[in-house]
């Protein structure tokens, strides 16, 4: 399914907009919606390193508890 999307663009962006469709033998709509289609790629590439940094900040934290509690008892003979 598809729908319709209006936007407003000043003129400058508009005439680069076609330029760059132009040049590229796109129709403006398939530009506009490889370009949505690129920012929406890039999110979500955002979205998946940030979780994946808190995930490795998280076993990194439980990392160094396990590492002080081995420490712990290292030299200890009744462990």
């Amino acid at each position: 399914m598809t729908s319709l999307v209006s936007v407003r663009i000043n003129e400058e962006l508009l005439q680069a907009m076609k330029a760059n469709a132009h040049q590229l033998h796109l129709s403006q709509t398939e530009y506009i919606r490889k370009a949505i289609e690129l920012m929406n790629d890039e999110t979500q590439r955002r979205e998946r390193k940030k979780r994946l940094k808190n995930a490795s900040l998280l076993v990194r934290k439980e990392s160094m508890k396990v590492n002080a509690e081995f420490s712990e008892i290292e030299d200890d003979p009744e462990a």
